[in-house]
């Protein structure tokens, strides 16, 4: 049974910066005993997404993790590692500097990130990204991979 806290009728018994330093792990207490978790983050100014249809949306950080997890997820060993990609790629976004951004920008964002963590992932999220027609297409990405190493 899931059981629901209000964070008003808490205390704070700890508190920690994430590894990664994007958020604050706080240990709480309901005034019955109950403990809980809650996790607190920066929130970022929005930045507006101009997309190859000519729309525009604001960033939707959740929309890119479940992006990520659903086109690379298994290439990874926990829900925490998809985390983090999606927090270094929104990173790398946030210090452009500007208020919008393109979705080809998102994308070879992810494609950065998945460079250094994971080059399978990598691969993947590039064949559907850049929309690969021919295994020359794979060739290609495979061999740049190899010169960057």
């Amino acid at each position: 049974m899931e059981r629901k806290f209000r964070i008003g009728d808490s205390k704070v018994l700890e508190s920690r910066e994430t590894v990664d330093g994007t958020m604050i792990r706080r240990r709480r207490e309901t005034t019955d005993g109950h403990r809980f978790t809650t996790y607190e983050r920066i929130e970022m100014p929005p930045l507006t997404v101009n997309k190859r249809s000519g729309n525009k949306e604001i960033y939707d950080r959740d929309k890119l993790l479940l992006a990520v997890r659903r086109s690379v997820g298994k290439f990874f060993n926990s829900e925490l590692e998809v985390e983090e990609v999606v927090n270094k790629a929104s990173d790398i976004l946030y210090s452009y500097g500007t208020d919008e951004i393109t979705s080809k920008q998102i994308g070879e964002a992810v494609l950065d990130v998945l460079a250094e963590v994971n080059e399978v992932a990598y691969v993947r999220f590039a064949s559907v990204f850049r929309e690969f027609k021919t295994l020359e297409d794979f060739e290609n990405i495979l061999k740049e991979q190899k010169r960057k190493k």
